[in-house]
């Protein structure tokens, strides 16, 4: 039989039992979907461990690099004077959905577009920055998950005082350009009577400033340090943590990432789980929904992490009772 005798006959058998167009679908390729992701983070930290969680569950969810999805990263080092222009980048490329990664991120994809769909993540007040004027229904293009819960700043001074009884004054070390962490500065100033303790403000605008902050605190005869919650200072942690140890200070922060890197205790949302819903939050929306009808999520997994070996080093000694409390210790 020839060639096109056979090929006409194939044809005609896979159209009479409608196989052929099941055959052309299964290797067309798959629609590419373009994602622009702003963060105030640095580029050569890129990529993280939570973008790398985030990515992870997108391809849990089914979306591949290089597959269906292309990936638009920008990241401003720290600085707030590029968003404008980096958020207006991704919007002219265009992209499909921006993903903003802190409150100043998600401020300036708000500005630069109405329509592109926005999810932030680790925006710890989104209705107080006016990001979304309503949790339960943000309306517009922008919604996401706020990294704070009520009373949060509260228990973690409340931990201080319990590791460290005699204390009377910690260091809180934030990053100044973020409002979002201006908001919870101001909110652990709110709090600070109820556990007895003053605050040192040693905020910083640049990694550079860390170790001078840590020295000024240590100068202030300070008994801890506090690290607020900001992706630009995830991405200082090893500094943070480094010149701590170097004074002999005890380190808190809201995030786990911090203890593993050696600082003493956190207790906060897991930012692991808060990437990873990102994700959850980015298929719905790529595959339709829309963001207005998606609420506004509050954190929903917490922990309490605990390093022995820091406090060793220290010579503190944890009470039994806070380590069984501890969801995870490092020993």
């Amino acid at each position: 039989m020839r060639r096109r005798e056979f090929m006409g006959l194939l044809g005609g058998a896979a159209a009479s039992v409608g196989l052929w167009p099941s055959i052309v679908r299964a290797q067309a390729p798959a629609k590419l979907r373009r994602l622009g992701v702003l963060s105030m983070a640095e580029a050569g930290a890129h990529a993280t461990p939570l973008f790398q969680g985030f990515l992870q569950g997108l391809r849990e969810l089914g979306w591949a690099e290089g597959h269906n999805l292309a990936i638009e990263w920008r990241f401003s080092e720290g600085r707030a004077e590029p968003l404008p222009r980096l958020a207006a980048e991704l919007v002219a490329l265009p992209v499909d959905l921006i993903v903003a990664s802190g409150a100043r991120p998600a401020s300036a994809a708000k500005e630069a577009t109405g329509t592109i769909p926005v999810v932030f993540v680790q925006v710890p007040d989104p209705v107080g920055l006016g990001i979304v004027p309503n949790l339960g229904r943000p309306g517009a293009n922008v919604t996401g998950l706020s990294s704070i819960a009520a009373d949060l700043t509260g228990k973690r001074l409340a931990l201080v005082k319990e590791v460290l009884p005699d204390a009377t004054r910690i260091a809180v070390l934030w990053n100044r350009p973020n409002e979002a962490a201006a908001f919870v500065f101001r909110e652990m100033k709110r709090s600070k009577a109820q556990v007895g303790l003053e605050l040192e403000d040693v905020g910083v605008s640049d990694r550079r400033e860390v170790p001078d902050a840590i020295a000024a605190a240590a100068r202030a005869r300070v008994a801890a340090i506090m690290v607020l919650d900001d992706p630009v200072m995830v991405s200082y942690r090893s500094t943070v943590v480094r010149s701590a140890a170097g004074h002999a200070l005890p380190v808190f922060s809201q995030y786990s990432e911090y203890v593993d890197e050696g600082a003493l205790m956190s207790y906060g949302p897991s930012l692991l789980a808060h990437y990873r819903r990102g994700a959850v939050y980015v298929d719905r929306i790529l595959k339709g929904a829309k963001p207005s009808d998606l609420p506004v999520e509050p954190p929903v997994v917490f922990e309490l992490v605990v390093n022995l070996r820091a406090a060793k080093a220290l010579g503190l000694e944890l009470a039994p009772t806070l380590v069984a409390r501890a969801d995870r210790v490092i020993e």
